[in-house]
């Protein structure tokens, strides 16, 4: 067995308690640039799983056709709707196998090219986050940004040098003189196997910071950006199990509510709290923020890799056995 224990360097203290008169606040410049970013393995998008099918979004209620230009075999009310297509012939899509909807009532999804990242063995000499949203990193915790200074894009990886605390909030140096706000950083933090875990795999959703980890025994493995549920349909703290799989399947719910959904082929869909589940998404691209009706919602590329990488912790032939951990909580109090 092999224990890494990651050390942080990432220290909360108040600014006025670093910094009296004409001070530097946050580590020397040197050290930044000997350590400039994480050494971490970056997945990469394979476009035969982003775009081996072809997705699409229902504008409006519609009609589905038997065949172009044909009879009426069923109506998809309006909601939060999208399908897969099979083709199309003049002004009609053909959405399954005999249901056919006017080409008119859809518009193009694509999927987020967004992913996660393989952990090395060796520990980190800084934790990291993402940026989560294009911003330009303020010279000094607290101060507004100069102008001129360039921005630092969604998604971007970046190292946690230092952190200080300015009216409750959170200042994270994240470059040579660049300091980001806490609500624009989803970060990594690896938490400890709780006692009750019985798998060698298992996985541990923090709710504040929006990340996922996967985890062999106390060693995190994988980390990425997700999006839980909303405040009206709350992701469940607890621990739970993978206790059914599914490579593609539909999603649905809330009929005759606004609310209403559906969601054809899902993908890498792993469900561990009734119908709450970790699945890849193609019908949006903002990871680090709350966005869905309960599931734990990831890229394609990382849900594809989870879902590979959690199958040898659920044995099919077994009745009733279950696969991986789901530990769901929350680092943080989140507004």
């Amino acid at each position: 067995m092999v224990i890494i224990v990651l050390t942080v360097s990432v220290g909360i203290v108040r600014a006025e308690e670093v910094c009296l008169e004409n001070c530097a606040v946050g580590i020397a410049a040197e050290a930044i640039l000997a350590y400039a970013a994480p050494s971490v393995q970056q997945l990469y998008p394979d476009d035969n799983l982003l775009y081996d099918r072809a997705y699409r979004r229902v504008l409006s209620a519609v009609d589905i056709y038997d065949a172009p230009n044909g009879g009426i075999v069923s109506t998809l009310d309006a909601g939060f709707n999208y399908v897969t297509t099979q083709g199309a012939q003049a002004e009609w899509t053909q959405i399954n196998n005999d249901q056919w909807v006017p080409t008119e009532a859809l518009s193009q999804a694509l999927p987020s090219r967004f992913a996660g990242v393989v952990l090395p063995e060796e520990p980190l000499p800084y934790t990291f986050g993402w940026i989560l949203w294009n911003v330009v990193p303020s010279r000094a915790p607290g101060d507004e940004p100069t102008d001129g200074d360039l921005a630092l894009l969604r998604y971007t990886l970046v190292n946690l040098y230092e952190s200080v605390e300015i009216e409750g909030w959170r200042w994270y140096q994240v470059g040579v003189d660049q300091w980001v706000h806490q609500t624009l950083i989803g970060k990594y933090i690896p938490v400890e196997r709780p006692e009750d875990v019985d798998t060698e795999k298992w996985i541990s959703v923090d709710l504040y910071e929006q990340v996922v980890i996967a985890y062999e025994d106390t060693r995190p493995i994988f980390v990425t950006l997700v999006s839980s549920g909303l405040s009206e349909w709350p992701t469940n703290e607890g621990l739970f199990h993978i206790y059914v799989r599914y490579p593609r399947t539909i999603m649905s719910g809330a009929e005759g509510r606004e609310d209403f959904y559906y969601l054809e082929e899902v993908p890498w869909t792993q469900y561990f709290d009734n119908d709450i589940g970790l699945h890849g998404t193609y019908w949006h691209d903002g990871f680090g923020y709350r966005h869905s009706h309960g599931c734990v919602n990831l890229s394609i590329t990382d849900a594809s890799w989870l879902y590979n990488w959690a199958a040898s912790e659920i044995d099919f032939t077994i009745p009733n056995d279950t696969g991986a951990a789901v530990y769901v909580y929350s680092s943080g109090q989140y507004d």
